[in-house]
């Protein structure tokens, strides 16, 4: 950033210096404030996972024998389905399920109190951001937590009305646990929230990289989180879906903390983007590295000399490379073995 005195207006899009130190002041006071909610919608995050995965560990399923068992009896559609334990379990199992799917829309909430602070910074520092990220963080927050509610009320609601009447069918098991008209219409705000919120989150931590507020390890650690926690990619991994994401926003809290081991990144008391260097930039500093520690062995010391032995290795004190010592002839060296010999 340009330097400029407090009372010289600044360049287009460019911060004086009292705007900078103030942004940096009022950015110094909400981090500390929004480092323990970080770690905590991480911990609630790992904790809704842990009791939902927990309560749908002993869920009954239908098997491929237990489902063909009435089309051998000659019933197209029993008046028993082989899917009423399932419901039976949602509906005495109701309150783990929705306690653990509040706990993550809470985790969620604080995901998004954190990537808006994040996403103000990054601009603040680099205007050239993208402004969809702001829109897609808070429709696809908003939306995805109160998906997590409502979607297992519905769930609770339709199993408990499916136990307490009189139609046991598969066609009404379907519709008490999946096809309900509020069941499917969460299912696909959910999905696209999730993609949503995931898409606005990546392109926030791109941002911290770029800025240099986040180090890069946990930048792609955040974007990887992203696809765990709000995508279809991590149902597949079970209670490694929310372990990952709840990892990444207590390693966020402590960073806003100020609590990081090697320090805070320059870029936040700077008021302006610190991009980390790239691997070509790395590479390239420690070749300068090792060329001037060549150059320094070389270098002319203090008497002029340069201190370079000769060709055998040898130098005198003074640094001068001593007079070659050359091999005596071959004629030579054998009449002095003769001499010893006589004597």
């Amino acid at each position: 950033m340009p330097r400029t005195s407090e009372n010289q207006a600044p360049g287009e899009g460019q911060p004086s210096r009292a705007d900078v130190r103030a942004r940096v002041a009022h950015e110094s006071a909400r981090r500390v404030r929004l480092g323990v909610p970080a770690i905590a919608g991480g911990v609630l995050y790992l904790l809704g996972g842990i009791a939902v995965s927990a309560t749908l560990r002993e869920l009954p399923t239908v098997g491929v024998v237990q489902g063909i068992v009435p089309a051998l009896r000659g019933e197209a559609n029993p008046a028993v389905s082989p899917g009423v334990p399932e419901v039976r379990f949602v509906d005495t199992h109701a309150f783990g399920l929705i306690a653990g799917n509040v706990m993550q829309a809470v985790g969620i909430v604080l995901v998004l109190v954190i990537m808006l602070f994040l996403l103000d910074a990054v601009r603040f520092r680099r205007p050239a951001t993208t402004v969809t990220a702001r829109p897609l963080l808070l429709g696809g927050a908003v939306i995805l937590a109160l998906v997590s509610v409502v979607h297992p009320v519905a769930q609770a609601v339709g199993a408990h009305s499916f136990v307490t009447g009189h139609d046991f069918t598969a066609t009404a098991v379907t519709r008490a646990l999946t096809h309900g008209a509020v069941l499917e219409l969460s299912q696909y705000l959910g999905l696209l929230a999730g993609l949503a919120l995931a898409a606005g989150v990546i392109v926030t931590m791109m941002g911290t990289s770029r800025t240099g507020l986040v180090p890069r390890w946990l930048t792609y650690l955040g974007i990887f989180a992203a696809l765990l926690a709000f995508t279809p990619f991590g149902l597949a991994l079970g209670l490694l879906g929310p372990l990952v994401p709840a990892f990444w926003m207590v390693a966020t809290g402590i960073l806003l903390m100020g609590r990081w081991p090697n320090g805070d990144p320059p870029a936040w008391a700077a008021g302006e983007a610190c991009p980390w260097p790239s691997q070509a930039q790395l590479r390239s500093e420690r070749d300068i590295a090792r060329a001037g520690a060549r150059g320094k062995r070389g270098a002319p010391d203090a008497k002029g000399g340069r201190g370079v032995s000769d060709a055998n290795g040898a130098a005198d004190a003074n640094g001068g490379a001593l007079e070659p010592v050359l091999p005596a002839p071959r004629g030579e060296s054998k009449r002095r073995r003769k001499r010893g010999s006589r004597r």
